[in-house]
């Protein structure tokens, strides 16, 4: 499983111009599952996820999670993260979990967000979505679970 998170002061996200989701300060996460990912992946990213320490405290120092700031989250479902760009100048996404399977993780991992009491929203799995975000810093963490 592969997060791409990134801090954002706003975050809104349409599926054939009508918009599906949008959020304050917060968290856009794309996320890619990878085949062989299992449940345990899902509880281990959204835990990082959650307590990942990258918003600012009083002091300016990046001491506080989307949690403690009372973001939201915008979770997105990406499978070109699991892209192999080592031959060609096309890529392979051989490694990206099967659709059905990937979309149950992606929701999982939504639920696993929402149990550490951050509120998140959702694109819609499979669809052309466009997404409208303006970054806050900008931070920008890959974060990476391996599939077991």
């Amino acid at each position: 499983m592969k997060a791409v998170i990134q801090r954002v002061e706003r975050a809104k996200l349409e599926v054939d111009g009508q918009t599906v989701s949008e959020i304050p300060a917060g968290l856009v996460v794309y996320l890619g599952v990878q085949k062989g990912d299992e449940p345990m992946a899902a509880e281990k990213t959204a835990k990082k996820i959650a307590n990942m320490r990258i918003f600012s405290d009083a002091d300016g120092k990046m001491n506080l999670s989307v949690a403690d700031t009372g973001g939201e989250i915008l979770l997105v479902s990406q499978f070109t993260l699991m892209a192999n760009c080592s031959r060609g100048n096309r890529p392979d996404f051989f490694a990206a979990e099967a659709p059905d399977r990937a979309n149950e993780l992606y929701e999982y991992t939504g639920k696993c967000l929402s149990e550490y009491g951050v509120s998140v929203k959702y694109g819609v799995f499979g669809a052309d979505m466009r997404i409208e975000q303006v970054n806050s810093g900008p931070v920008t963490i890959i974060y990476e679970e391996p599939a077991k």
